[in-house]
């Protein structure tokens, strides 16, 4: 099955801000899958063939990124003009050595980080739920909503990666 590639994708805005306590729950869960997926998988370590990223390269990507997930919530917010911009070659974690990382305090850094991003998101005021903010690729205003809904399919995003390197 062929998954479309991040950069092709769209991000249509979420209208219902009822649904962010749904989507909280999903981010939430990240590491709970993340732990589950790698409790079943036996090589670890490397990367396959033809795969620019190993499994723990894959993590350390989602852990690299809480940081701009939440001072975009915070730029939101504060109303400024665009968001952040992310470094789409995804230097940082090129350059970190997350493959020398045991697993699981690879998993429990994201945790740790996401926790921070949540709990963010639930101590949100309802008038800030209206606000927007232009995100710089895709050239859209996005809510607090629409952020937290594009985190959660980055997050599935990668866990498919996760997915494919295992099988």
């Amino acid at each position: 099955m062929i998954q479309t590639n991040w950069f092709d994708r769209k991000f249509p805005p979420v209208t219902d801000n009822g649904l962010l306590p749904n989507i909280i729950e999903r981010l939430t869960g990240t590491h709970a899958r993340l732990t589950n997926m790698v409790s079943q998988i036996h090589d670890l370590e490397n990367s396959k063939p033809g795969k620019p990223w190993s499994i723990k390269k894959e993590i350390g990507h989602l852990l690299d990124l809480e940081p701009l997930w939440l001072k975009r919530v915070r730029q939101i917010i504060g109303g400024n003009d665009q968001m952040e911009i992310a470094d789409l070659t995804n230097r940082k974690t090129h350059e970190a050595d997350h493959d020398a990382r045991n697993m699981h305090e690879l998993i429990a850094a994201f945790a740790a980080e996401r926790k921070k991003f949540t709990n963010l998101l639930k101590q949100v005021k309802e008038e800030d739920l209206l606000k927007s903010t232009p995100h710089p690729r895709l050239g859209t205003p996005m809510k607090i909503i629409d952020l937290a809904f594009f985190v959660a399919e980055h997050d599935d995003h990668h866990l498919v990666k996760i997915t494919t390197l295992s099988e």
